[in-house]
């Protein structure tokens, strides 16, 4: 009997991938418009949550995963969010800006991750800590071709270099060398990639 379902069972998970392909489309050509730029081949899968759309900048196929969390705090004009050609974005990630946070192009970010240009304030005692005002604003920048493992914490105004690795569960506070490996809470950079290696592995 189980083999027999096995034709049915593939022909299910086909619809359902197909089903699924057309809502991701769908959703994305119709909220494309509302960003402030939106490049083609680029898909957003619901359930996703998207405040101050109008300042985000999403280039050519970009791939951003659901559950995500994009966010644009106050009432500026500029692009405070981007995100290049052929990034993809996990699953439960947050993008959090108040100035400015730049995606490279090429850059893979793990799920659950959690990358922020700012801080809550601490100074008022009798107000909650998130509701605050931002503090210590500073511009993200994560470099074409990067890596961030999941569950990463990159923090205001580092900027990861080209081709850098951001291992799983890391805390970024430090920038980090275009090629680097940085790993730990808070992280460090334990190497820099060369065309040596490369060479190695050949």
């Amino acid at each position: 009997m189980r083999y027999r379902c096995r034709p049915l069972g593939r022909a299910f998970i086909a619809g359902y991938r197909g089903a699924a392909r057309i809502h991701r489309k769908g959703f994305s050509v119709l909220a494309s418009g509302a960003f402030a730029e939106f490049g083609s081949h680029s898909v957003i899968a619901p359930p996703v949550r998207i405040e101050g759309v109008n300042r985000i900048a999403v280039g050519s196929g970009v791939s951003v995963d659901s559950r995500c969390w994009l966010h644009v705090e106050g009432d500026g004009q500029h692009v405070a969010i981007e995100i290049g050609d052929g990034s993809a974005i996990g699953s439960h990630t947050m993008l959090s800006a108040v100035q400015s946070i730049r995606i490279g192009k090429r850059v893979g970010v793990g799920r659950n991750v959690q990358v922020s240009d700012h801080s809550h304030g601490l100074a008022e005692l009798d107000v909650p800590v998130g509701d605050q005002e931002p503090t210590k604003i500073g511009p993200v920048e994560i470099g074409d071709g990067a890596l961030v493992g999941q569950n990463a914490v990159v923090l205001p105004g580092v900027r990861i270099g080209r081709g850098a690795v951001i291992g799983a569960n890391s805390v970024v506070n430090i920038d980090v060398p275009d090629y680097g490996l940085a790993v730990g809470a808070p992280a460090r950079v334990i190497r820099v990639r060369s065309a040596d290696d490369a060479a190695a592995v050949g």
